[in-house]
């Protein structure tokens, strides 16, 4: 209905700059129709004259009833009025709000998904966390969201592809292989310091007890070798640790042969991920495609990327090192592409990778990054202009991590440390749908404290039991209806809608038309919030509605009637929690 008002609005401006009554000159204004924030005021409300008026140079009210005069007519619509300024408020007309109802049963799954997007290709890439580690409970909103977005953008018609960035090449991939060595020596009963910046979670010390029992004492070399003459690495002792670290990464590197590393590499990597897959899987969140940064090594893209920016002249040397001129495009300053020592930087595989993306003919391309990535936007924008991309194709949506809390207290995250709650934890304890339902009811961009208690309680407070209980109440009343021996009449009840006028109703009636209308809303504005929110609202109606009125009763079309209005409800709250990633049950 609301594409429906703009197109009468479009045709009446068009009327009226061909009957000279609206400037040819004058620009059409882009419409924009909203919900009308209180019913009293209609269904819908639309600015059309006041954007227009300074254009048109007429009064906005003036404008408004010359827009009203020249509306087509339109049998769902029952009246237009003018109100304040000039807004345009239109009034559906019953039938009208009934047909949504009619709709929602008759296309079952398929309500509220559109074609809006006109399957054109849309790229998002989301979590995308270094295999180093298990995801923690901050990668798990980055996973929620992202998963809603694109299920959001795929019921609004676009066609999407998710996919999965392995940041398998580089230091900390070495970090990473010198990490489960060292455990695995300790396995062995080697004795040895462990470094302070190395990875020391109890994950690793448990892949590297897996290492010992697949490959046995092949890799075993005595711990003095191993350290001999390394720099020191305590900073009182005049020490760097993170140079220590990379030192002791070269001598593991040597002791060991590069054929060795790589298996050890290999076999981390294989582990980790093998974990972070299964983690997502059980989250309810799949790929398209893992996506490996090797790929970009193997296949020189970066070395191509780095080339072509070259050639292009937005590159420079200084200090031994390769630089792109990242100020000249918005950047706040210049960015290293490769390093004095001869290897590139994460940023040039960056450029690479977003090149690709582009290059495989995706329109647009969605990354969801974490907040403190945020300083990464405007450099990696500032490479795709100067290699020619159009660099608002590239859309990054910001999720700040979630904090956490048990019984009111913080709990804290440190990646190398291991002392982080993992996704694994948090869905054994609260479950995958209020994980998910929480983590996608606020905007990504948005500070969240997650409280596990609320999520584990059974009451109207905690938002994911709440939408849920709505649709296994709703199954109940049909359990009831089978239980007494009455018969449900779908067609009887979606032809005797006009009996629903109580306000319950008609509230619960208008959302189940604002259901489509919320999936190219969110999809367009790239905020899943707003569909979780709304089913909120769809609940709240439902159990009050509930707890207003019986629905089994003697009167057989009007119990029809409210038996397809909750049919359509349960329909709907089913579509969108799926679009979520939440299950619709039966009985709780």
């Amino acid at each position: 209905m609301k594409r429906h008002v703009a197109s009468l609005l479009a045709q009446a401006l068009d009327a009226l700059r061909e009957a000279g009554e609206l400037p040819a000159e004058a620009a059409l204004p882009e419409i924009q129709v909203e919900r009308a924030r209180d019913r009293a005021y209609g269904d819908y409300a639309a600015n059309a004259a006041m954007v227009l008026a300074k254009a048109a140079r007429r009064k906005p009210r003036e404008l408004a009833e010359a827009i009203r005069d020249r509306l087509p007519a339109s049998e769902a619509i029952a009246q237009v009025e003018i109100a304040g300024p000039g807004f345009l408020n239109f009034t559906l007309a019953p039938h009208a709000r009934h047909e949504a109802v009619r709709a929602a049963l008759r296309e079952g799954g398929a309500y509220g998904r559109s074609d809006r997007g006109a399957g054109r290709p849309v790229h998002i890439e989301f979590v995308s966390a270094n295999p180093t580690g298990p995801l923690h409970v901050g990668h798990g909103r980055g996973a929620a969201f992202g998963d809603a977005l694109a299920s959001v953008l795929e019921a609004a018609g676009y066609a999407v592809h998710r996919e999965y960035y392995v940041n398998d090449a580089g230091r900390q991939m070495d970090i990473l292989a010198v990490s489960l060595w060292l455990r695995y020596l300790e396995a062995a009963g080697e004795r040895l310091p462990f470094p302070a910046k190395g990875y020391r979670g109890e994950y690793i010390a448990v892949h590297a007890r897996e290492l010992l029992e697949a490959e046995g004492r092949r890799y075993v070399h005595p711990a003095g070798e191993l350290f001999a003459d390394l720099p020191p690495e305590a900073e009182a002792e005049g020490g760097d640790p993170e140079a220590y670290l990379d030192a002791l990464v070269a001598r593991a590197r040597a002791v060991l042969g590069e054929t060795a590393h790589r298996r050890l590499l290999d076999f981390a990597l294989e582990a980790i991920l093998g974990d972070i897959r299964a983690d997502l899987d059980a989250f309810g969140v799949t790929y398209h495609r893992y996506f490996s940064e090797r790929q970009l090594v193997d296949s020189g893209r970066i070395e191509a990327a780095v080339e072509r920016l070259g050639a292009a002249g937005h590159t420079y040397e200084a200090d031994g090192a390769l630089w792109f001129r990242a100020s000249a495009f918005g950047d706040d300053k210049d960015r290293v592409l490769r390093r004095d020592n001869g290897l590139t930087t994460y940023f040039a595989a960056d450029v690479a990778y977003h090149l690709e993306k582009l290059e495989r003919g995706y329109e647009t391309v969605i990354d969801v990054w974490g907040a403190d990535h945020h300083g990464y936007v405007p450099r990696v924008k500032a490479a795709l202009q100067a290699l020619g991309a159009e660099a608002e194709r590239l859309d990054v949506r910001l999720v700040q991590f979630a904090i956490l809390y048990r019984g009111g207290e913080r709990l804290s995250m440190s990646t190398r440390s291991g002392e982080f709650v993992t996704l694994r934890e948090l869905r054994e304890e609260v479950g995958k749908d209020a994980a998910r339902f929480f983590y996608v009811l606020r905007r990504p961009e948005q500070h969240m404290d997650f409280d596990l208690d609320l999520a584990k309680s059974e009451s109207a407070d905690n938002p994911v039991y709440y939408c849920q209980y709505a649709h296994a109440r709703i199954c109940s009343v049909f359990e009831q209806l089978a239980g007494r021996g009455l018969h449900y009449d779908r067609e009887r009840g979606a032809a005797a809608l006009e009996r629903l006028d109580a306000e319950h109703e008609q509230i619960v009636l208008d959302l189940i038309g604002r259901y489509p209308e919320v999936i190219e809303d969110a999809a367009a504005a790239r905020e899943p919030h707003q569909l979780a929110q709304y089913l909120r609202e769809l609940a709240a109606a439902f159990h009050t509605y509930y707890n207003a009125v019986p629905f089994i009763i003697e009167d057989e079309a009007l119990r029809d009637a409210r038996l397809a209005l909750i049919e359509a409800t349960r329909q709907v709250l089913a579509n969108g929690l799926g679009l979520l990633g939440v299950e619709a049950p039966e009985s709780m």
